[in-house]
């Protein structure tokens, strides 16, 4: 539901908070159902429905699969009002994973199909996958090696004294420290099940913590094998700030907010 939109203006850059804004791609950008090519196009949209990041809206001659009405609309403020399809690609169906404006408001979106990233078994852009959601061209991504000391605390308790950080600086979200193990208390980490996805980063694994205060779930994560551009925090781990006390040459930092608080 689009419970914070406003205004119905098109431009280009990402939106504003509260702004629905689309500019057009210029990558190749392909989606699969079941094994089953969904959509292949060369003209892609990118529509930013929130302030994070955005959504492919794919020229309706560019699909493939058939798209079924189901019946049902929905209302969005900036958007007007959509006709939900299911999609069909050989015998398999992702059930209300496709929609279309015709009437929207944004001219541009008019013949433009959105699809529900999740319902779809694969994307790609040019040839190559992308997860989670689509990568933004004003998202950046900066690594860089440091010798800023940093040491991380959780109840009280030294889980991490580095000298050696690989600072990761990302568009929207808190300097983030990725740690070399050897300088981390791995002994009060156990390894959970939670796995997730960045399309800048790759597949993330994670740990809890306990010092004696009992578990501090997903406290701390690291990436295997993370994507060939963030390569340089391969294997380092990284606690949220946002729940441990993280000290930076020696000076406590201010626990940022952010959705992960």
């Amino acid at each position: 539901m689009d419970v914070t939109e406003r205004g119905t203006a098109s431009s280009r850059g990402p939106a504003a908070s509260g702004a629905v804004r689309a500019e057009p791609g210029a990558k190749r950008v392909r989606a699969y159902l079941a094994g089953r090519l969904v959509a292949d196009t060369r003209r892609p949209w990118l529509v930013w429905e929130g302030p994070h990041y955005p959504a492919y809206y794919l020229p309706a001659g560019d699909v493939t699969a058939e798209l079924v009405p189901t019946g049902e609309r929905e209302h969005s403020p900036s958007r007007g009002d959509a006709v939900l399809y299911d999609v069909r690609a050989g015998e398999a169906v992702a059930c209300g994973a496709a929609r279309r404006y015709p009437q929207s408001p944004m001219p541009e979106l008019r013949d433009l199909v959105r699809f529900d990233w999740p319902a779809m078994d694969e994307w790609l852009e040019e040839d190559e996958p992308v997860y989670t959601h689509p990568r933004d061209p004003y998202h950046r991504v900066d690594i860089l090696a440091s010798s800023r000391h940093v040491r991380v605390e959780v109840d009280g308790v030294t889980v991490a004294d580095s000298a050696r950080p690989v600072i990761l600086f990302e568009t929207g979200l808190p300097p983030r420290y990725y740690l070399p193990l050897p300088d981390v208390r791995t002994d009060l980490l156990t390894p959970t099940a939670t796995q997730t996805h960045c399309p800048y980063k790759g597949t993330a694994t994670y740990w809890s913590v306990d010092t004696g205060h009992g578990p501090r779930p997903d406290l701390v994560w690291a990436y295997r094998a993370p994507l060939p551009e963030s390569q340089k925090v391969a294997g380092l781990a990284c606690f949220y700030d946002e729940k441990a006390d993280v000290y930076l040459d020696g000076e406590l930092q201010e626990r940022p907010r952010t959705p992960f608080s």
